[in-house]
């Protein structure tokens, strides 16, 4: 599947700002079955490109003259569902055995997790099975969490959003000792209801490799999916994070726009640029 890809992320400030720098995970790798035909951010500020910690593909904005508003726009095209390997391994696998802030689990989602402790060779089913389990009792609800809302927070609160629920399967994944990670990316849907950034885990298994789940979908992840950033939790993988010198309230809105290639140009679905802007200025605190 060929997929055409818009990412538009908006920061509009009550103030001038004088100075910010900020990390972008916003460009794909062509590997675990995609390949990045085209791709390119867009940008006023200087732009570095370099590889993080866990061997992402980064850029380091640097905007240094005042300013109210920075607009981020990522697009490309990414073809998915190729036969390819997942097997480049980027960092040793008990990195992804290591607990955050936000991927710690209590003692009640420990209990939880332990329920679905089994034999290797039924590894790869039992945690599919947890995967539907959390679903089930964390309800995906928008604004019922925080990013800074951890994995045993929202277990105990049975609602949260895609963040949510990976860092939920990911707590649970380390206490049956399964290195686990952060993905986040896009999904592409024919209705286009989900238009934002996407979040799912990677989970390795002695005998299968990667494999890789949606948890918030109840499924595993296929060529809809396309992939951004891996990382211990959503702040080591998130799409665009920094800080900044001045700007009194910020407010941020971001939208993703996915269309398959072969679609119509009268018939795909575009970014109304304006509702971005209001929808951040709305968003100011």
């Amino acid at each position: 599947m060929l997929l055409k890809i818009e990412h538009h992320t908006h920061y509009s400030y009550s103030d001038f700002v004088n100075y910010t720098i900020q990390h972008l995970r916003l460009t794909p790798s062509s590997e675990f079955g995609q390949y990045v035909r085209r791709w390119d951010i867009k940008v006023k500020g200087e732009l570095h490109q370099f590889q993080d910690a866990y061997k992402n593909i980064s850029h380091r904005l640097i905007v240094n003259e005042p300013h109210q508003a920075i607009d981020i726009v990522a697009i490309g095209e990414v073809e998915t569902g190729l036969d390819k390997k997942n097997d480049q391994d980027r960092l040793p696998l008990p990195i992804f055995l290591r607990d955050t802030k936000l991927t710690e689990a209590s003692a009640k989602l420990s209990r939880f997790a332990h329920k679905f402790k089994t034999s290797v060779e039924k590894q790869n089913e039992s945690v599919e099975n947890m995967m539907h389990e959390i679903l089930n009792l964390v309800e995906y609800i928008k604004g019922a969490t925080r990013v800074t809302t951890t994995a045993s927070e929202a277990f105990q609160l049975k609602k949260g959003v895609c963040q949510d629920h990976a860092h939920i399967f990911i707590a649970c994944c380390h206490e049956l000792n399964l290195p686990a990670r952060y993905v986040s990316g896009y999904m592409f849907t024919e209705d286009g209801h989900l238009i934002q950034s996407h979040a799912w885990v990677d989970v390795w298994f002695e005998n299968l490799g990667w494999q890789s789940f949606d948890v918030s979908n109840g499924c595993r992840v296929n060529d809809l999916y396309v992939r951004l950033a891996v990382g211990l939790d959503y702040k080591s993988a998130s799409p665009v994070v920094g800080v900044r010198l001045g700007g009194g309230a910020e407010g941020m809105a971001s939208i993703v726009i996915i269309n398959q290639s072969n679609t119509p140009i009268d018939k795909r679905k575009k970014i109304d640029k304006s509702e971005l802007i209001i929808q951040a200025t709305q968003q100011q605190q």
